[in-house]
């Protein structure tokens, strides 16, 4: 498949476009304009994300999606092209998220140092990352059918970004639209640097970006979040009374697994759905009319499966003869990222949160029951896992906002391919870079009381990586009949679900009445809730949950009176999906974003003065 800039279909004009501001930019679809958007996507915006991502994760322990701040840094470019440099920004910030991405991923390195394990030459480390990088697009663009076209999954961020770009290049939509994305973003901007450095927002875990997601999917799914909060509190003390916690423990140190089954088993009833769909259509093609795809969505289906099984194959046979890993383990953590890669996909399509350490930890439980005891194994076998699941999960939101916007595909892939190579570089390279400026970074925190661990670098991927890994030596079956348990509850409520809501008796009971509507919401949100919606709050702790509750409480209400008022007609030009609620949402990631590049720059330029 070939990724070559010079064979991206597409007219090759001449003169400006209608609409074009600054003529002096190269014309749409010109060779030169594809140039300059990977050039600013590639090398200016993409190493500004993973500066932040890196920060991020070596600080805290996890980082804020990339697509958000290059779409806004973008438009800033293709805001001369007009309402059409909306695709344009797009590619962008398609290409600026990958690179940061994968710029993130360099905590692999400090798990390496923290457990004392011998480190392969960097260019062996760069190509084996660049090959899963590769490998995981090609396996989200696979996914993207499903997830993006057929399940419609909300991507918050990438709704995100939509409505960014269609505001920042459309002058009618920003005229109807700057006050409140604009208003969201100094708020958000502004909580996200207050919760460093304010105690007491520090002590509630304020979340401006976690806020706005609640406020982008609504109620029905941010209280689900909480719910599932306050039943693993009061779970704990059964939890440590059948020794699957111990004394002080978070409930989330469990429940994640739980939470990953939950969205495992509602997934197979679901996909499973899909598939036999699919079947029937193929038994008897006159049973359903046949739908013309849109010429954006089209993608050619051999060359990407193709595509999944070369660098499927290149990943495996680079553990196996470059790095000098068991063949069985590699080939069995690529065949767990077509499973994982869609439970991702739909954690990160419904609540902005992609599990990644999760996945990790994971295929490191499963691993160990099939017998393996090196951890040097399980890192390398595991990292397959974290790359592919984040490039995947990139992938689909980047498709979210193409099929918002009405992006070529093909193109988006391109783009994002472009950016893993510098990902790749940039991972290693940045890790390098914070780990000699900061030695405190090579300390295993897992092995430290609680007093004796640094306060501003936490590294929580970093300790959930290598307290996996130290497990091996240790089997825990109840790790594994968590997943379990996880897998059997999300078949049954989502089976329930299924047979309640399409009861002609229930829909009757839910229109009838005000009361009716109620007892829906409350069976819909708390007493039934959807797993996928649920499993949110079994990987993150209560306050985190509780942010993304009210968010979706605030969206909830706000539509419901708008429902009840009328939408202004000064409003009739915004999109329907480019509500007050959403501009807010959307705008509040955006300021969180922004508030993170700038500690990472700040942490960046520390380190270089330093």
């Amino acid at each position: 498949m070939s990724i070559s800039l010079s064979s991206i279909p597409g007219p090759a004009p001449t003169t400006p476009a209608a609409g074009q501001r600054w003529h002096w930019l190269p014309p749409i679809g010109s060779w030169r304009y594809y140039a300059l958007l990977a050039a600013l996507g590639i090398f200016v915006l993409g190493p500004l994300g993973g500066v932040t991502a890196s920060y991020m994760n070596f600080s805290i322990g996890f980082f804020v999606g990339g697509q958000v701040l290059a779409g806004i840094l973008g438009s800033t470019v293709t805001f001369g092209y007009g309402p059409e440099g909306k695709h344009g920004a797009n590619y962008m910030q398609t290409a600026a998220a990958s690179v940061a991405g994968m710029a993130g991923m360099g905590v692999l390195l400090q798990a390496m140092i923290w457990m004392g394990l011998p480190q392969p030459p960097v260019w062996q480390m760069m190509l084996f990352m660049g090959a899963i990088g590769m490998f995981g697009a090609g396996v989200g663009m696979l996914y993207t059918p499903i997830l993006v076209d057929r399940l419609q999954l909300t991507f918050p961020s990438g709704l995100a970004v939509a409505n960014i770009l269609r505001a920042l290049t459309d002058p009618v939509l920003l005229k109807r639209s700057v006050a409140r994305l604009g208003s969201g973003m100094a708020l958000g901007m502004a909580g996200g640097l207050a919760a460093t450095k304010m105690a007491a927002l520090g002590a509630i875990e304020l979340s401006t970006s976690t806020l706005g997601a609640g406020m982008l999917v609504g109620a029905r799914i941010g209280i689900p979040a909480i719910v599932a909060g306050l039943t693993g509190t009061a779970l704990i003390p059964y939890f440590i009374g059948i020794g699957w916690l111990n004394e002080g423990d978070p409930f989330r140190k469990i429940t994640f697994l739980i939470g990953l089954g939950l969205i495992m088993g509602a997934a197979i009833l679901d996909i499973g759905r899909v598939l036999l769909e699919a079947l029937a259509r193929w038994r008897d093609p006159r049973a359903a009319p046949k739908v013309e795809q849109e010429p954006w969505k089209r993608t050619h289906f051999g060359r990407l499966v193709v595509w999944v099984l070369f660098w499927a194959a290149a990943v495996v046979w680079l553990g196996a003869n470059l790095l000098a890993q068991p063949v069985f383990f590699m080939a069995f953590a690529v065949g767990l990222v077509f499973v994982m890669a869609m439970v991702n996909g739909i954690s990160l399509g419904i609540s902005d949160s992609n599990p990644i350490s999760s996945a990790f930890v994971v295929s490191v439980v499963l691993m160990a029951a099939l017998g393996l005891t090196d951890p040097i194994v399980g890192l390398m076998a595991g990292s397959i896992l974290l790359i592919s699941c984040s490039v995947a999960g990139d992938m689909q939101q980047d498709r979210s906002t193409g099929w918002r916007l009405g992006t070529p595909r093909s193109i988006q892939f391109r783009f994002q391919v472009l950016g893993l190579v510098l990902g790749a570089v940039l991972s290693v390279g940045f890790a390098q870079l914070f780990m000699s400026a900061y030695p405190v970074l090579l300390l295993d925190q897992t092995v430290m009381k609680a007093g004796e661990a640094p306060a501003q670098w936490q590294s929580a991927m970093t300790y959930k990586f290598v307290g996996a890994l130290r497990s091996l030596t240790e089997d825990k079956p109840y790790q594994r009949t968590a997943i379990w348990v996880g897998v059997g509850l999300g078949l049954l409520v989502q089976s329930l679900r299924l047979w309640l809501f399409t009861r002609p008796a229930y829909q009757r009971m839910k229109s009838g009445s005000k009361a009716g509507g109620a007892s829906d919401f409350v069976i819909d949100a708390v007493l039934l809730p959807s797993p996928y919606a649920y499993s949110f709050g079994a990987f993150l702790g209560l306050a985190t949950s509780a942010w993304f509750a009210v968010g979706g409480v605030i969206s909830s209400v706000a539509g419901w009176v708008t429902a009840r008022r009328g939408r202004r007609p000064e409003d009739a030009v915004l999109p329907s999906d480019m509500s007050t609620s959403s501009l807010l949402g959307g705008g509040l990631i955006a300021g969180d974003a922004l508030a993170a590049l700038g500690l990472g720059v700040a942490g960046l330029l520390g380190t270089l003065v330093g």
